[in-house]
């Protein structure tokens, strides 16, 4: 009786191996859902989605995201009109310019990640106790009109008793990519340039970090991501899995300290020190940078549309259901 019982056991062990090995390869062997996102930037901002995608969150999701730079939401949009990219991820300003000038299969927000400016102002000469009202006078690099950046930055401004018109200048003609070098060249009193550029550009001796702007602007709906509606119908499931790997980011960046984040997404920045990337995240963890959830709330959307109009980029609002896609 006893042999039968250890025979038993063990052909039920074998069945379980088995099964098990089955399974595993079954798992191994399944077909991930390629997903080709545009981002606005590169930049640790964005730490969240590289976590996301160096934790293995997307993949485990069933998903294959290979990220692509665009250099400014304009591109982003174009990249994503063209088919060239699935899920576009800038400040979702874009989606509406895309819906006012009626395309029918348009763009729809349907995951935020980051709910504060990123950048940061950086000035030529050394400022002890900076306050905006430095900038009177003065002239900065701002941004490409209508971008999130720019209008972000004149938002601020505005609602500091500052005119963005006759207070200063705000250099608008030069593209997002090129704010830097156009800075080091010469070109400008200050620079708002985002992360680890800001860095960079202070260690290289060209300049100082004096403020963040999303410290400055408080909450603000200013990076999110996107997709055609044709897009969303046809892939909800995609769309469902990429929010919870994002959501799967943003829980670690709250739960860890700076030097673990810094660790998963160095590879992203590999011309930044470690040192330098806990620096950064330490910035943008003290500005409240990342949102808990990546709900894009109709608040959210509604107070976007104020910096649109403040910036005189925005006649009409747009209704949230038109352009937040709710699962």
């Amino acid at each position: 009786m006893k042999k039968k019982i250890i025979t038993i056991s063990a052909i039920l062990l074998i069945f379980l191996l088995a099964c098990s090995v089955l399974f595993n390869n079954k798992n191994a062997n399944k077909k991930l859902t390629k997903v080709t996102v545009s981002e606005v930037a590169h930049s640790i901002f964005y730490a969240p989605q590289y976590v996301a995608l160096h934790k293995g969150y997307f993949k485990d999701l069933g998903l294959d995201v290979n990220i692509i730079l665009a250099n400014g939401a304009d591109k982003v949009t174009a990249s994503i009109l063209s088919g060239d990219a699935d899920i576009g991820f800038s400040g979702s300003e874009a989606t509406i310019y895309v819906y006012n000038q009626g395309e029918k299969d348009y763009l729809k927000t349907f995951a935020q990640l980051t709910q504060k400016d990123g950048s940061f102002i950086v000035s030529r000469k050394k400022i002890t106790n900076f306050t905006l009202n430095d900038l009177k006078g003065k002239y900065i690099i701002g941004g490409r009109i209508a971008g999130m950046p720019e209008m972000t930055l004149e938002y601020i401004l505005t609602k500091n008793g500052i005119n963005p018109s006759k207070d200063l200048k705000i250099d608008t003609s030069i593209q997002f990519a090129s704010m830097q070098g156009a800075f080091i060249g010469g070109t400008g009193d200050f620079v708002s340039l985002f992360e680890p550029n800001a860095t960079l550009v202070e260690k290289e001796g060209y300049g100082y970090i004096v403020a963040s702007l999303g410290e400055l602007g408080g909450i603000v709906p200013y990076t999110a991501y996107n997709a055609r509606i044709s897009y969303i119908e046809k892939n909800p499931l995609v769309i469902e899995n990429f929010t919870k790997a994002i959501q799967k980011g943003l829980d670690f960046v709250h739960t860890k300290s700076s030097k673990e984040i810094a660790e998963v997404i160095l590879p992203e920045f590999p011309d930044t020190s470690l040192s330098d990337m806990i620096t950064v995240i330490d910035r943008y963890k003290k500005a409240d940078t990342w949102p808990t959830t990546t709900e894009f709330t109709e608040e959210a959307f509604n107070h976007l549309q104020d910096i649109m109009i403040n910036a005189k980029q925005l006649d009409k609002r747009v209704n949230y259901n038109d352009l937040v896609y709710k699962k």
